[in-house]
């Protein structure tokens, strides 16, 4: 019987407090997390962790994945990395190579199918993994350790690692991987397609979306932004819905483009330095009740509010507009949001809210 997973990741910030998880159903799931890393580390590791924790079984594995760039590097482009010595097309380094590598080890030898299936749509088991990796990562900016799961009891050469770019080898951690090294057939999906022969070579100009993990450059795409991209700043405009971003300053700058301006339900027009003084009351108020209250630090989770996307699509190479619905105590709020990149990082730029009769 084949092994049905969803794999996601989340991170705070872009790089902040990050999580990834996976979910077979209650009592399957592990999740992790660490204090700084990205969202590309938290997809690639929930994988990795899975592929760890389902060593032990013959049954083939499914993985349900919103991120395209995942399901590629693992299908389409890291036998081409091999061959280049893991580097890209361009001859620059591929980022997180040790947990490519790590990837690349655990893939062998296995029965794996990958299904690209659209986040935050309403799918059962992705909006489960999303959920554990959301909180694995604010548990670790309230500095806090996640529940990290059940897991698979007996599972061998498991664990993340403390540093999200280099994940322990499959024999560190909890024991050492007792997989048999006995060869079958590797199998790749992406969406709804099946291929059983070996991953193709990656073609010269396989898109670079490891770039989303590194220093902005300056350059551009020369292409409308894609799925991926889209599902990228989905993540970014939830995690500015937290309290823990919306009161770090350094968060903020972070995601909030320097030009940036917003149009409030109030039909107020506020700048950007205006959003962080906003965020520094917000600090304020918050450390006051939690004195009052004799609370700890606050997780994060307090303030939260909800984001019911409506419309999302590319409106240029690096531009992409959001239509959403926030849910929060009082009464919902229609908001549109319009990012940008630059280099190779997304930023809102512009934001107004209508409050709903």
């Amino acid at each position: 019987m084949t092994i049905i997973a969803a794999a996601d990741g989340s991170a705070l910030g872009n790089p902040g407090p990050a999580g990834w998880a996976w979910y077979i159903d209650d009592s399957r799931w592990r999740c992790g997390g660490w204090k700084r890393g990205t969202n590309n580390q938290g997809e690639l590791t929930a994988v990795l962790d899975l592929l760890r924790q389902t060593a032990h079984s013959d049954e083939p594995l499914h993985v349900l994945c919103d991120s395209q760039y995942v399901i590629n590097s693992i299908t389409k482009w890291m036998a081409g990395w091999k061959r280049k010595g893991w580097k890209k097309a361009d001859g620059k380094p591929v980022l997180n190579v040790e947990v490519m590598k790590a990837l690349d080890a655990e893939m062998q030898g296995r029965n794996v199918t990958f299904e690209w299936v659209k986040g935050h749509a309403g799918h059962d088991m992705n909006e489960k993994a999303d959920q554990l990796a959301n909180g694995a990562a604010k548990a670790h900016a309230a500095k806090k350790t996640p529940d990290s799961g059940p897991g698979f009891p007996g599972a061998t050469g498991v664990g993340a690692g403390e540093d999200p770019a280099a994940p322990p080898a499959a024999g560190q951690g909890t024991g050492a991987s007792t997989r048999a090294t006995t060869t079958r057939s590797t199998t790749t999906r992406a969406t709804t397609t099946t291929t059983t022969a070996p991953p193709q070579p990656a073609p010269a100009d396989e898109p670079d979306l490891f770039s989303f993990d590194g220093p902005a450059s300056g350059s551009t795409s020369d292409s409308t932004a894609g799925p991926d991209d889209i599902d990228r700043v989905v993540e970014l405009e939830r995690s500015l819905l937290t309290g823990a971003v919306r009161r770090d300053r350094k968060q903020l700058k972070a995601l909030l483009d320097p030009a940036w301006s917003h149009v409030c339900a109030r039909g107020e027009v506020w700048s950007l330095q205006d959003r962080l003084a906003a965020a520094d009351e917000e600090a304020r108020t918050a450390a006051d009740k939690a004195a009052r209250t004799a609370a700890g630090p606050d997780s994060g989770g307090h303030g939260d509010r909800t984001m019911e996307l409506i419309e999302s699509r590319a409106v240029g190479s690096d531009s992409i507009l959001l239509v959403w619905r926030e849910h929060s105590e009082g009464p919902a709020v229609l908001r549109s949001s319009v990012w940008v990149r630059s280099g190779t990082t997304w930023r809102q730029t512009f934001q107004q809210g209508t409050r709903e009769a």
